[in-house]
């Protein structure tokens, strides 16, 4: 699906803000009210947007994540869509570099995490995998990753946000419907939960739609204090995804670029940043999942 101008500045207000009013939406890219519904309607059915909650991660319990680097024994492909139907598994990619698949895990605390990692080991045709354990996300186009603190929630805010991980844009009046309170009152939980952090509701987008259709993952080993480094990559608009880890490196992340130029370039820049020590790197090949509507704190999410 190829995005004109109008249809990138819908895609990247949604990308802000996936609960923004269409009389809202029309404004900030100047088109009329009709024709800016009819373009978002076009892009949500066209599957390459979806407009959802994506909840907090402590909120669903979701307290402990892993980076794999996982190697097989003969094709990857059936390997990694074994670990796509994991629910603990929101993020598998088949990659170019040292190993075949990379895959992002969540659990109920790091016993759990522990539990699935080795059932990982243990699927038909992996040979290694090296866990990179989260410690701190630093910066992620989805996920939250500030804190939302403490927040007591009751079965029908957890209506709210089955119903918004589903669709979104689901207007109050019908969200109301399904979760048996009146509009007004359905709107006010709503957007005290959406403000208090414990969700935000978005558009996801092929990164290949937005001209950033190179994907590089990479690991970074640092001298000293990782702060420092941390701080500084999180700043870099290439850098679309960082995380804090233990393990072989101290962080992880994700370059989305326009070019292996671009790729190569931010990869030379790393570096040459004072305190990196080394820079591991591989190439996202296909994307199996990415799924971070993970439903119940067992997951609940399809591949």
């Amino acid at each position: 699906m190829d995005l004109d101008r109008i249809d990138l500045a819908v895609v990247r207000e949604l990308q802000n803000d996936g609960r923004l009013t269409y009389e809202t939406l029309a404004q900030r890219v100047g088109l009329s009210r009709p024709a800016t519904r009819a373009r978002t309607q076009r892009l949500l059915a066209s599957g390459a947007v979806r407009v959802v909650a994506v909840v907090h991660p402590v909120i669903r319990g979701l307290t402990a994540s892993a980076h794999l680097s996982i190697d097989t024994r003969g094709p990857a492909e059936p390997v990694a869509r074994a670990i796509a139907a994991m629910p603990q598994a929101p993020f598998v990619t088949l990659t170019a570099g040292r190993r075949a698949i990379m895959a992002e895990l969540r659990t109920e605390g790091f016993d759990a995490l522990d539990r699935t990692i080795e059932r990982v080991r243990s699927l038909p045709g992996v040979s290694a995998v090296d866990p990179l354990i989260s410690v701190r996300h630093l910066k992620d186009p989805y996920l939250l990753t500030a804190d939302p603190g403490a927040h007591e929630l009751d079965d029908t805010d957890r209506k709210i946000l089955d119903e918004l991980e589903q669709d979104g844009r689901l207007p109050f009046a019908e969200l109301a419907e399904r979760v048996g309170l009146s509009p007004g009152a359905t709107r006010f939980r709503t957007l005290r939960l959406l403000d208090d952090g414990v969700a935000k509701v978005l558009a996801l987008v092929r990164p290949e739609l937005l001209g950033l259709g190179y994907l590089c993952g990479f690991a970074v080993q640092v001298d000293g204090a990782r702060e420092p480094v941390a701080s500084m990559l999180a700043t870099w608009e290439r850098v679309s995804f960082l995380s804090a880890c233990n393990g072989r490196a101290e962080l992880v992340g994700t370059i989305s670029a326009e070019s292996l130029g671009a790729v190569r370039t931010t990869l030379d820049a790393m570096r040459a940043c004072e305190g990196v020590r080394g820079v591991e790197s591989w190439m996202h090949l296909e994307l199996i999942k990415e799924r971070y509507d993970m439903g119940t704190p067992n997951g609940t999410a399809a591949p």
